[in-house]
């Protein structure tokens, strides 16, 4: 079967997957989900087992799209009337997260594993830290994609939106000081704190710097077009993300950080922001939330998800924990509305994007060979669980904050 045939059977089904789901009054992108698990290569024999690798081009794309969605809700002048709340909720939910995940898996792992030789120092620590920093970042792509299918606005849907695309700063930061400890343990190497504070700032540093330059040629450019149509906007995006992608890729920045801060110059300082982030919405949105998240069902591992299931289980308890716990500590401190601290952490549940990308990378790290497997079958197998109760988590809680258009 052409691989042209599979993407348009992945299309068509996770089109009526998420039809029918609108219909029992779930978020169209559960359906999407569940479309991709049902035509995942391990469970449809009609799918090749080579279609996932065939398609991360156009996996990638949808990240980066999604990004710039993401990015395009950070406004400066919206985040200034929510004051410091957005800053103290995302340090908070981010790190209490980290916290709680790490500090509960130090207690379960001997307990649930049995892995032949491990120790503390080896096994156990490495482990919980890999897993607690790469349990802190939230998937923001399932809030815009709920938020803009019943028209959520309000001070939660905004704080939702702005704390989840932060907190990727932050998972970025604990990640890259985590492998940098992580390795040193493993390998027994001597410590080098210059490294561990260095080699995660140079990545957000040249991060940001990448994506300012590029949303400022963008906004230059848009001004010089004569014709602003519809289909000149949209391809200048397209070119402009996956240039921005590819430059990431090759100075070994973060490509979903640099593509946001492009996003985040071209929504505060471009003058048609408000009509090129429109166009979006209304003639891709749909199409990309569907690519990604159908495609993202057909990732799930259903072996290693039976190997890890007792730590998944965990992770998602701990994780959850961590989001409400750190949330209404940051909301406290913040001094927000009751509002905000009793539904915002209900938008941080939704995983995957970004950390799915970070487990690989530390796979294929030599120093861990014996526990990279682990740790990405908890990873994958926690994306496909929180991504099926995140939006639901989300709906209940725009709705029952009086922000969400039926």
């Amino acid at each position: 079967m052409s691989g042209i045939l599979i993407i348009g059977i992945v299309l068509f089904v996770g089109f009526i997957f998420g039809q029918e789901l609108k219909k029992l009054k779930f978020p169209k992108i559960v359906g999407y989900i569940l479309a991709g698990v049902l035509l995942n290569p391990r469970i449809c024999p009609l799918v090749p087992p080579d279609i996932i690798t065939q398609t991360n081009i156009i996996e990638n794309i949808a990240i980066a799209f999604i990004a710039f969605a993401v990015g395009g809700t950070i406004v400066f002048s919206e985040i200034k009337k929510l004051g410091k709340g957005i800053a103290y909720i995302t340090l908070c939910e981010a790190q209490v997260t980290f916290l709680a995940i790490t500090a509960g898996f130090l207690v379960v792992l001997p307990f649930v594993t049995h892995i032949p030789g491990a120790t503390w120092v080896t096994t156990f620590i490495p482990i919980a830290l890999m897993l607690g920093c790469l349990g802190s970042p939230t998937d923001p792509s399932a809030a815009l994609a709920v938020s803009h299918e019943y028209n959520a606005k309000g001070e939660v849907t905004s704080t939702m939106l702005s704390v989840a695309a932060f907190d990727d700063v932050l998972g970025i930061i604990n990640f890259s000081i985590v492998m940098v400890l992580a390795r040193s343990i493993l390998v027994k190497a001597h410590f080098n704190a210059f490294d561990v504070l260095l080699t995660p700032f140079f990545i957000i540093l040249g991060s940001v710097i990448l994506g300012a330059a590029m949303g400022v040629i963008f906004n230059f450019l848009t001004k010089r077009l004569k014709e602003k149509t519809a289909g000149s906007l949209f391809v200048l995006i397209l070119s402009f993300i996956t240039l921005c992608w590819g430059l990431a890729t090759l100075v070994h920045a973060e490509q979903i950080l640099s593509i946001m801060v492009m996003a985040m110059v071209v929504t505060n300082f471009n003058p048609h922001a408000k009509s090129i982030f429109a166009m979006l919405e209304r003639y891709s949105e749909e199409l990309i939330f569907l690519i990604f998240f159908t495609l993202s069902g057909m990732h799930l591992s259903f072996s290693g998800a039976r190997v890890a299931v007792a730590l998944l289980v965990f992770f998602t308890i701990f994780r959850i924990i961590g989001k409400f716990a750190g949330t209404m500590l940051g909301a406290t401190i913040a001094h927000s509305s009751p509002k905000i601290r009793k539904y915002t952490a209900s938008g941080l549940i939704p995983y995957g994007g970004i950390v799915i990308g970070l487990a690989l990378i530390m796979q294929q790290e030599p120093a861990f060979s014996e526990i990279g497997t682990l740790v990405v079958n908890v990873v994958v197998g926690a994306t496909i669980i929180n991504e099926f109760i995140g939006p639901i988590f989300i709906k209940k809680a725009l709705k029952n904050s009086g922000e969400i258009s039926e």
